[in-house]
């Protein structure tokens, strides 16, 4: 992509006005519940990790394939834990913040510095090109994207060793384009922590591996460090429909993210970033108070599909996109609120 132009000076995006008390309980952190959370989510992980491995040293080795594929699918989530915890507001105690998203960022091959360098811009500028380049509308996606994510991610595993091993050699922003404009150049301090984060990520992977096998543990590696290349399916449906199929250059978040509504196992497994309008809009709430959030301003939102009926309107407008990438859906806003 080219170099982003000098961003905008400000963009003044329209949200849902909130009562000041109520405003204030939904930003609101707790410890406790931020334990419920993330103790709960990594509880799960560790569980069908467990099973995985139970499977493989027990059982016939189909039944271990079907067990490496749900550990996989909750595994996938990882991200999206780094992310709400790499917005501080999960924990009320900071350093927990910064110790959980070193844990779920290591499993999952995840750089939350780099990540974070670019988010901030992403919920600065939501699809206001150039100056938002995380995402860009028209999105291309085909049932070819879906299938290599959906059961082995071998593309997916192979970018991941690449960039991995990139930033690990120190070499942030040699593509130009967007990780440059994250990263300037002359910006050396900033590229420090990234590039001893991604040696740590890779010498620790290749360190559990090396001890792993020396004792003839070979599933270890694979429930520890591969999970997050297996399974996706789920993610993909999740996660594209943040903004796929939305309007870009408008500021609105009520049209350029999407709420959908799957059912609570997985809204739970997802960090409650079903409401992704809703985070947007006031992106300080922690996450477990995103379904009180949405409570307070559904009035004013768009219909918030299930994730089937999300995707059938996802498709609908790729195909016209498809035929006319300068196609935009109009997105029925409340009426009392409707520009």
């Amino acid at each position: 992509m080219d170099t982003p132009a000098k961003p905008v000076a400000v963009i003044d995006w329209y949200r849902t006005p909130i009562p000041a008390a109520e405003f204030k309980r939904l930003h609101e952190r707790s410890d406790w519940r931020a334990f419920g959370q993330t103790g709960g989510y990594l509880a799960i992980v560790a569980a069908t990790g467990f099973l995985t491995w139970w499977s493989w040293a027990h059982w016939a080795w189909p039944w271990t394939l079907l067990c490496l594929f749900l550990h996989g699918t909750v595994s996938q989530f990882h991200i999206n834990g780094m992310h709400e915890l790499g917005h501080n507001t999960v924990f009320k105690t900071k350093a927990l913040n910064s110790f959980f998203v070193r844990v779920l960022s290591f499993c999952a091959w995840l750089h939350p510095d780099m990540f974070n360098a670019s988010h901030q811009r992403h919920h600065r500028y939501t699809l206001h090109p150039p100056d938002d380049q995380e995402v860009v509308l028209p999105v291309k996606l085909t049932l070819l994207n879906f299938i290599e994510s959906a059961v082995v991610n071998i593309r997916g595993f192979w970018w991941t060793m690449k960039y991995t091993w990139r930033i690990a050699r120190g070499k942030i922003g040699s593509e130009g384009g967007w990780e440059a404009v994250c990263f300037p150049p002359d910006q050396m301090a900033m590229r420090r922590t990234p590039i001893f984060w991604a040696r740590v990520v890779l010498g620790g992977h290749v360190l559990i591996a090396a001890v792993a096998l020396y004792f003839g543990q070979w599933m270890i590696p694979v429930i520890v460090s591969l999970p997050v290349f297996i399974g996706g399916w789920l993610f993909f449906l999740c996660n594209n429909a943040q903004h796929t199929g939305r309007v870009d250059n408008v500021p609105d978040f009520r049209l350029c993210c999407r709420t959908i509504m799957p059912p609570a196992i997985v809204r739970f497994l997802y960090w409650q970033m079903n409401y992704h309008t809703e985070h947007h809009m006031y992106a300080a709430v922690p996450c477990y108070n995103l379904p009180r959030l949405h409570r307070a301003i559904k009035h004013d939102l768009p219909r918030c599909p299930g994730l089937i009926a999300a995707w059938c309107e996802i498709a609908t407008v790729l195909q016209k996109q498809k035929q006319d990438p300068t196609y935009r859906p109009e997105i029925a806003l409340p009426q009392k609120s409707a520009a």
